[in-house]
């Protein structure tokens, strides 16, 4: 089994080409700091099992989530999207980096389904993170992690 895992360089173009397709804002997406403690944020989580394991996490605050749910599913400015709407949306996304992060790894390995969650998930204590990358969309913060299982 393979410890390597994506860098941060890896995952932002990932990451930013996945914006630019589903929001179409590439340029509002900027470098950030990681979220501030307290700061309530949405998270999904999908796991890579196989020749490689991982995990691919992803912290959006907010106004991040409403932006990612309006563009893949067509809700305009103007409208609240709905929490299963956003829900989907978000495993969505989790699904789409946790699939690009699987075809950079050694294979065969298969995706798990998305988990989401309005709160954090709890990753097992086994697991280590390997790379992260922080950014910033109007302000808003969103996260995006590998994890690693140190046990295998």
């Amino acid at each position: 089994m393979s410890t390597t895992a994506p860098t941060a360089v890896d995952l932002e173009a990932l990451f930013i080409d996945m914006w630019a397709s589903f929001v179409g804002a590439p340029e509002l997406l900027l470098p950030g700091a990681p979220p501030a403690d307290g700061t309530p944020l949405w998270t999904a989580t999908v796991t890579i099992t196989g020749e490689w394991r991982g995990m691919v996490s992803i912290d959006l605050a907010e106004p991040v989530v409403l932006a990612v749910t309006r563009g893949m599913l067509g809700f305009g400015e103007d409208e609240q999207p709905d929490l299963p709407s956003c829900t989907d949306a978000v495993g969505e996304l989790v699904n789409i980096v946790g699939g690009n992060v699987k075809s950079l790894m050694p294979g065969p390995s298969s995706l798990s389904l998305p988990v989401v969650s309005r709160g954090p998930v709890e990753v097992p204590t086994e697991w280590r993170e390997a790379s992260t990358l922080h950014l910033s969309w109007s302000d808003a913060p969103a996260r995006v992690r590998v994890l690693t299982d140190a046990s295998a």
